[in-house]
């Protein structure tokens, strides 16, 4: 089996693909990831979604093209020339809500509110305000973030950042996971319903 053969790519990717390489963002998630947030995001009908991180919205994509008609994705970053290129590829989505804010301003300012579904694709909610974020995920909600496999363009020290996550991970009560050596190192958790 050869898990890169016949992608079906939502209709929007490859617009916003060439928008980001003309940009210069180096940060995007793979394809293999953007089909298993694609696969999870079916799995969880009339949701919330949550992706910190949007980048040029190359995931955001992916996310919404799993998603039906009644769930909602909020989608956040600090970068409005990345998010220009969300904006101008998905802003049509009604289902969509681009938000540009610094992750920590955000997260904190957020608490309360409540997802049945988050991508973690950047510092926040993943090395940055764990807790937090994890504390937002409803139970039976999904979590995911990638890039747990070492990567070329990791800073000095952030393999120690990524095993010490991974550690923490592994010994939360309140997630049920399974890590994945596949594309660029993913890591899937689910709320437990019994911690609540």
């Amino acid at each position: 089996m050869d898990e890169t053969k016949h992608i079906n790519l939502p209709t929007t990717y490859v617009g916003i693909q060439e928008k980001t390489l003309l940009s210069g963002f180096s940060m995007a998630s793979d394809v293999l990831t953007g089909s298993i947030l694609r696969t999870l995001a079916a799995s969880k009908p009339a949701s919330s979604f949550l992706e910190l991180g949007t980048g040029t919205g190359l995931s955001t994509s992916w996310i919404l093209d799993g998603m039906d008609k009644n769930s909602k994705l909020t989608s956040i970053d600090n970068d409005e020339a990345f998010l220009t290129i969300a904006r101008v590829c998905l802003g049509a989505d009604s289902r969509l809500e681009l938000v540009n804010s610094d992750g920590a301003d955000w997260v904190l300012s957020h608490l309360t509110n409540k997802y049945d579904f988050i991508f973690a694709d950047t510092w926040h909610g993943k090395y940055l305000l764990l807790d937090e974020v994890l504390n937002m995920l409803n139970p039976g909600g999904i979590y995911v973030i990638d890039d747990m496999i070492e990567q070329p363009n990791w800073p000095e020290g952030h393999g120690e950042k990524a095993a010490n996550l991974i550690y923490e991970l592994e010994n939360r009560k309140d997630l049920t996971m399974t890590k994945l050596a596949w594309s660029t190192g993913l890591i899937i958790g689910v709320k437990s319903l019994n911690n609540q």
